[in-house]
């Protein structure tokens, strides 16, 4: 089997073993492939690996021998799926890899905003303590979360991972989700505006769909209070970018922490690169080494399981 992978860089920047893969078949790895020499790169494989590359339907239909895609993140939107059933192709994807390490972002970020350690430590390397009078100082206020509101947008493993560790800092939590349930204890759940106004902090944990793309927009955030915080690290193109920007600059929201752009890498005009109280961070809150050595190993037995003839994880 002829195993090729356009993008391995973001999985494998050369800190894992890809023996692993290897063992299934010739494997082919490309850091980086333009979508001019996409399918010249794969017009031979049995098997592609993806997760960022577009596999469109113009693009499937030009590699007669493919059977098998592996998906190597948990989103398959950037698989024509309709086009990948036509062709009889099985889509795999790795769920769950990232789920502690993506709540450990979401409150690195919300640190950060709420304690500005990195301004402090900049601060410091400047020499403004060793020259300062006193023997502390602040540079920004800090607010402690103790007390404060967690509303959780989505509440799936990776926000049930948020609200234990929202709890552990004494946070009293909301939750909006898509599919009522029972509510579990210390939680509470929410329709979206209630979630919105009443919150300290809103943290978002859904995926991209045509009824959330750009649902967090002027009426929303108009809702918020301004001294409350925006966290996303699930899809950028779930916020309204030019809103979230307003409001931030306008004072009408205290910050916002956010792992995700609509467009990745972002352009240079991105309003959120240059709003006020905004931290950024270039989607990593998936990537910590764990991580990715979890989605190496989904990955290899998603393939495995394909060529046994018992594939798992298909969407």
């Amino acid at each position: 089997m002829t195993i090729v992978y356009p993008d391995a860089y973001t999985l494998n920047p050369g800190d894992l073993d890809w023996q692993p893969l290897q063992a299934l078949g010739t494997v082919v790895l490309h850091d980086r492939t333009s979508p001019e020499d996409l399918v010249d790169r794969l017009n031979e494989a049995d098997a592609v690996l993806v997760n960022k590359v577009k596999l469109n339907r113009e693009t499937l239909v030009q590699l007669p021998k493919l059977r098998y895609i592996g998906v190597t993140a948990t989103g398959y939107d950037i698989i024509d799926m309709e086009a990948a059933r036509e062709r009889n192709i099985v889509v795999t994807n790795v769920k769950g890899y990232s789920s502690d390490s993506v709540a450990q972002l979401t409150f690195a970020l919300l640190l950060e905003l709420v304690l500005h350690v990195g301004r402090h430590s900049e601060s410091v390397h400047a020499g403004d303590w060793a020259q300062s009078a006193d023997f502390s100082y602040t540079r920004s206020p800090l607010t402690e979360l103790a007390g404060k509101t967690l509303g959780l947008v989505g509440y799936g493993d990776i926000g049930r991972k948020v609200a234990a560790i929202g709890r552990a800092f004494g946070m009293n939590v909301l939750v909006n989700r898509r599919n009522a349930a029972d509510a579990e204890e210390g939680i509470a759940l929410v329709d979206r505006n209630r979630l919105f106004t009443e919150s300290d902090v809103v943290s978002l944990h859904l995926p991209a769909t045509p009824d959330t793309v750009g649902f967090v927009k002027a009426d929303l955030l108009a809702l918020m209070k301004p001294t409350a915080y925006l966290i996303n690290t699930s899809r950028g193109t779930l916020l309204n970018e030019a809103d979230v920007a307003r409001a931030l600059n306008d004072g009408n929201l205290a910050g916002a922490g956010l792992d995700v752009l609509s467009v990745e890498p972002p352009r240079a005009d991105n309003p959120l690169l240059t709003a006020q109280n905004c931290v950024l961070t270039p989607h990593i809150a998936w990537a910590s080494c764990e991580a990715r050595t979890r989605l190496m190993q989904g990955v290899v037995d998603n393939l495995k399981a394909f060529q046994n003839g018992a594939p798992i994880n298909v969407v």
